[in-house]
């Protein structure tokens, strides 16, 4: 295959991905492929179960794919070793996952550094960081909260602000408003969006929901492990696949 563009971030090449369970075998991605440039944005909209979460972390390097070819940045995630993907996912992505995943016995500056302590950031150095960012999500009085002490849209938020620590090149959020009630998710949505445009990675989040796309227009309908409509042309170099017919 060609090398990926120069200005793309993310290039999938007919990615499939399936789970074999038994003598059954569940297809959940059907030869994806799309590119997103640096800087974009990309919104996916789907019902629960059709792959997003699964494209999500493929994307992330969390899980390879069965077969096609996964590019960040102009590397193959394929030829990286798993020390290699351990830094890239620590330096370069952040996740935002749709459980949270904030370490219960950390408060929530102490979630939030994590990351950047891992990449060996100096400690005072990362605590600034962390401040600052806590405070642009609207936590700045509850830095010493543990997770239990803190709502649902409050933990959301501290996982937001985990994900921007290590200033990543890409922000992956799963249904970062899944949970949450119809108020609680417009506030997080109206706080992550400033956060992703002063950083300026590109992001990429499915929705369940159709809320996502009044918030952001570049939004792809998703079904099936297939794309049901065309990737918008700002993020992308070619035609993505389309949902086909069952």
């Amino acid at each position: 295959m060609s090398n990926p563009s120069a200005d793309a971030i993310i290039d999938v090449r007919g990615v499939h991905k399936r789970y074999e369970m038994g003598p059954r075998s569940l297809e959940v991605l059907r030869g994806v492929s799309l590119k997103i440039a640096k800087g974009g944005f990309l919104a996916l909209r789907g019902a629960s179960g059709a792959g997003k979460s699964t494209l999500l972390h493929l994307l992330g390097g969390l899980d390879s794919p069965n077969s096609g070819e996964i590019w960040f940045d102009g590397q193959n995630l394929a030829a990286l070793s798993n020390g290699s993907l351990a830094q890239l996912r620590n330096l370069k992505v952040g996740f935002i996952f749709q459980a949270y995943h904030l370490l219960p016995e950390l408060d929530a500056l102490e979630n939030v550094c994590l990351p950047a302590r891992m990449a060996r950031t100096p400690a005072d150095a990362a605590e600034a960081r962390g401040r600052e960012l806590l405070a642009r999500v609207g936590l700045k009085e509850r830095v010493e909260h543990r997770p239990a002490e803190l709502s649902g849209g409050e933990q959301q938020r501290v996982a937001i602000a985990r994900a921007l620590i290590n200033s990543p090149e890409l922000i992956l959020a799963d249904e970062p408003t899944g949970n949450l009630d119809s108020r609680t998710g417009d506030e997080i949505i109206v706080c992550f969006a400033p956060c992703a445009r002063n950083i300026r990675p590109p992001s990429s989040s499915p929705r369940t929901t159709p809320r996502w796309p009044s918030a952001h227009p570049n939004a792809s309908s998703w079904r099936t492990g297939r794309f049901r409509n065309e990737i918008p042309g700002d993020l992308r170099g070619k035609k993505c696949c389309r949902e086909e017919s069952a």
